[in-house]
């Protein structure tokens, strides 16, 4: 059984005057246990949409989601439903409830009326898996943008959610910022098994996933693996960008050096070294 299933889903936002804008239409798809997928498209697409419908935020106009069996629709299967999906939004500010790093990490586990021991474990154990356990102490805001999301990571993670999504969880930090956070989530989904959804507008992200869901316009135009980025007209059909290494390959491959569709700026160099070498 998937964990997650969304089976012809429809959401609709309500614009005044009795009309509504369509954010998703039909769409169905699954995440398995231990995924990790990114959700990729244009804004308006209905990613953050869809992140609101998988914990039950919001409820399907048609259609159904459910979460390891259980409906969002049915008001008593939501507490264990959110118990099972953490969800990392992008602005770590918005995220802070109290004045201390181990305390904002505590606020989750605290509110499911855990004993005092077991909260202890879980921030503890969730703030070394984000590399913050030095941080226990410190106050948020002597934190840098990465190091606030590593932490609003760690207060998910200390309620053991089985799948976490993150809603543009890296679109305000800086490159090194976004590099930490990607760094953590990796390691969280092959060290912990944990499945992960990953909203993003960065191409460069998307690529760390094994499989990539393309929304454009409230539906899916493409769900599959890294092979997706060797479809330029897919990307360009959905107004989406190919990562600079993938564009740099492209351009030398109609140049004649043929050097694939490289995932990473190192694949791009090691190839070219390569070609160049066979040609000298």
């Amino acid at each position: 059984m998937p964990f997650i299933e969304f089976k012809n889903v429809d959401y609709s936002y309500p614009s005044g005057d009795d009309e509504y804008i369509q954010a998703l239409k039909n769409v169905s798809f699954s995440v398995e246990r231990g995924q990790f997928v990114a959700l990729v498209g244009c804004n308006g697409s209905g990613k953050s949409t869809l992140a609101r419908l998988c914990n039950g935020l919001i409820l399907p106009d048609n259609g159904s989601v459910t979460v390891d069996g259980l409906d969002t629709e049915k008001k008593s299967d939501l507490i264990e439903i959110r118990k099972k999906i953490g969800v990392v939004f992008q602005n770590p500010d918005n995220q802070m409830v109290t004045t201390i790093v181990e305390d904002d990490v505590a606020f989750g586990p605290e509110n499911l009326g855990l004993p005092p021991d077991e909260i202890r474990a879980r921030v503890d154990f969730a703030l070394k898996s984000v590399g913050m356990l030095d941080y226990a102490k410190s106050g948020p805001t002597r934190l840098s943008g990465g190091q606030k999301q590593r932490v609003a990571i760690a207060g998910v993670l200390a309620l053991k959610p089985e799948l976490m999504i993150l809603d543009e969880a890296t679109g305000m930090l800086d490159p090194a910022g976004r590099r930490e956070v990607m760094s953590v989530v990796k390691k969280l989904n092959r060290e912990e098994n944990m499945a992960v959804v990953m909203i993003t507008h960065f191409m460069e992200e998307a690529v760390e996933a094994d499989r990539i869901i393309i929304l454009d316009r409230g539906e899916i135009a493409a769900d599959g693996g890294k092979e997706l980025f060797s479809d330029g007209e897919l990307f360009s059909r959905v107004g989406l960008e190919l990562p600079v290494y993938v564009r740099v390959a492209r351009e030398l491959n109609s140049r004649g050096m043929n050097v694939g569709v490289p995932l990473s700026t190192e694949a791009l160099v090691a190839a070219v070294a390569k070609r160049i070498g066979g040609a000298a």
